[in-house]
């Protein structure tokens, strides 16, 4: 899965500091997800990995509130409605944990994404919430579960 999202951030043109690309857990993604409220799906084609997304506890947040993570699709599963789904799963899981809300940040450009977070009833905000150390990114959003 990291080389998944890496080829992803690289394709967006993504900053390699203060995102996902940087994260020293990216290659250790099945044991970071290990946690009891926390769950990483992945999807996969005929064997071949081709995207996923996560959620666990908002880092260095004390509130109760979740994070929806590292959702990356490889080009040819985008616009199937795959990310749909994972969000659906997510908010499903969010909710079965107890979660009181869901946060999300994102980049200024992914407006597709930023779309479908607006569907599912993401409000943006004015600022990070918890310190997920994903300084590049300046969308930040969050839902009410």
């Amino acid at each position: 899965m990291a080389k998944v999202i890496r080829q992803v951030l690289v394709d967006f043109g993504v900053p390699k500091v203060g995102t996902a690309y940087a994260d020293i857990t990216l290659d250790t993604l099945y044991e970071v997800y290990q946690n009891p409220r926390a769950i990483y799906f992945v999807v996969e084609l005929e064997g071949k990995v081709i995207g996923g997304v996560g959620l666990s506890q908002l880092e260095n947040c004390n509130e109760n509130i979740c994070e929806l993570q590292k959702m990356y699709f490889l080009p040819e599963c985008r616009g199937l409605g795959l990310g749909n789904k994972m969000i659906d799963l997510c908010l499903e899981k969010a909710k079965e944990y107890k979660f009181e809300k869901c946060y999300l940040e994102t980049m200024t450009y992914m407006k597709a994404a930023q779309g479908l977070y607006l569907k599912k009833g993401f409000k943006y905000l004015d600022g990070p919430m918890g310190n997920t150390g994903h300084y590049s990114c300046p969308v930040h959003m969050l839902k009410e579960l």
